[in-house]
Order: C-alpha cells, then structure tokens, then sequence
C-alpha cells in the first residue's frame, strides 16, 4: 500500500499512533470518529502492510547516564558493496551507536552515537571504530543541545 492509498483516517490513526503509541483503541477510535472494532481493523492493516514499525518507550538518555551524544562522519576505504555490508554489520554489534546512515557524498556514513562521558566514547572511538577494518577516517562532531527532537515523519 503506497500513502496515495492511506486515506483522512488512516492519516489520523498514524498521526495519533506517531504521537503516542500507547494511545488505547477506544481513544484512537474516539479520535478519528470510528467505533472500536473498524478502527481496531485499520491499525491491524496499518502494521501488517508496514506503515507501523513497532512500538517503543522513549527514554531519557541523561537519566540513564548517557550524557554525550556525538555524530561520526566515517570514511572507507573502499565503497564495494561487500565493504559497505561488512561495516554496516560492525556498526550494528556497537551498543553506542544509535543510527547509521550511508551518505553520498564524501562521507560514506554518519553514526549517531551515545556515551555515558567523553572518555567512554573516546575509548568506544579509539577501540571499537576507528580500529575497524576498512575505516579510512572518522571525523567527530560533539552536540552541545538539543533544541529539536521529532521522530517519524510529518503526517499533516
């Protein structure tokens, strides 16, 4: 199913999902107007047909002890798709690394990473990153704040 297909409700069901995904079926239906049962049925669809990834609790990383969140601009040596793979798999076995994305351009890959301070991740970045095969480079970017956080997309 492509969003062309997704109509008002199913927009409204994923907007209120997107928002809080601990949103009851009686709420969701009150709030798109449909009775529990249908709108049961829609979010089922939703999942099944991969609109709804899952469903997550959003933690407060400071909380947990994980005061620095860095992004890692990596280059490779070599952009074979085998070598891309090969990273993309190392990078999945790293608890601090949080995202990964492949880029076009000169860097090949950006991670999000978090550590608990700056000597962890310099001991992560030493260790686990900068020592991995086929890493040419990794240029490092400290966040000072966050001034902005909405995850998804914009549902309007």
């Amino acid at each position: 199913m492509k969003r062309d297909n997704l109509d008002f409700i199913d927009i409204k069901i994923l907007n209120k999902l997107q928002e809080n995904g601990r949103t009851t079926n009686v709420e969701l239906s009150e709030f798109v107007e449909l009775s529990a049962p249908p709108c049961l049925r829609r979010v089922k669809a939703l999942e099944n047909e991969g609109y709804i990834r899952g469903y997550h609790a959003e933690l407060d990383p400071e909380k947990l002890g994980f005061e620095v969140t860095v992004f890692a601009m990596v280059g490779l040596h070599n952009q074979a798709e085998a070598d891309l793979l090969s990273f993309e798999e190392h990078v999945s076995n790293l608890d601090y690394v949080r995202e990964c994305h492949m880029l076009n351009g000169e860097i090949d890959f950006i991670l999000k990473c978090v550590a608990p301070d700056l000597s962890s991740f310099q001991n992560f970045l030493t260790n686990e990153l900068t020592s991995a095969p086929n890493v040419a480079s990794v240029k490092t970017s400290l966040t000072i704040r966050q001034s902005k956080y909405l995850p998804g997309v914009p549902l309007k």
